[in-house]
């Protein structure tokens, strides 16, 4: 899931990135409207965790934008202003959901996550296939009923697999959902990242790779 955080006081800003990178999220910061603009016209975010008062471009000028440019892209305002008429304008401007400052950082995590679950096609709450049951929310992996441990990066390309439902996904696609805006598109990350990623699961292969084109989730089938 790729997250962008628009919020001018930079302490908060780099804590909430640290937390939700921990949770196997791709995440970049803004600290100003200006800059959350320039991002959301080049990066195919899931969710935008957006300040109402921040410099430059107002936050809820930002989210009207979002609303009718980018309708995938989910809006979490995160703001000090918590009154019920705060909150109603925040909806009208277009925002998915509301948190008001302070914050538990679980909540915020849960109500994240359930916004990028709404930012592409309908699935279900627990991915499941060829023997793997993933749960994005508690971050836990089965593999015919025995639990898998896997790094952070791993768990989020692999649900971005299991989610395309046996559709192939180019490298491009999984450095611009997994990963954040200080990736290196000309690394071999991605190929690493799978290469490891099956010898955590072990065979059969569930992963495979069409040459020139990407990686599926699918069937067991010949390595390659």
């Amino acid at each position: 899931m790729r997250v962008l955080i628009v919020e001018d006081e930079a302490y908060l800003a780099e804590a909430i990135q640290t937390g939700l990178r921990r949770e196997g999220m791709a995440v970049d910061l803004a600290f100003d409207g200006d800059v959350a603009l320039q991002n959301l016209g080049v990066n195919d975010y899931d969710v935008a965790v957006l300040d109402r008062d921040i410099p430059g471009t107002h936050g809820d000028d930002v989210c009207e934008w979002l609303s009718q440019e980018r309708a995938s892209c989910r809006v979490l305002m995160l703001t000090a202003a918590r009154s019920l008429d705060d909150k109603v304008a925040g909806f009208s401007y277009g925002a998915d959901d509301y948190l008001a400052k302070p914050f538990d950082f679980a909540e915020l995590v849960a109500r994240v996550r359930a916004l990028g679950r709404r930012s592409g096609p309908p699935r279900p709450p627990v991915l499941a296939g060829h023997g793997l049951h993933l749960d994005p929310f508690r971050r836990t992996l089965t593999r015919d009923g025995i639990d898998v441990q896997l790094p952070p990066k791993e768990l989020s390309v692999l649900e971005l697999l299991m989610a395309a439902d046996g559709g192939v996904l180019s490298a491009e696609t999984l450095l611009e959902k997994a990963w954040d805006e200080n990736a290196d598109p000309f690394t071999n990350t991605v190929r690493v990242t799978i290469s490891n990623l099956r010898r955590h699961l072990g065979e059969p292969w569930v992963i495979h790779t069409t040459p020139g084109v990407g990686y599926q989730f699918g069937a067991p089938r010949a390595k390659g």
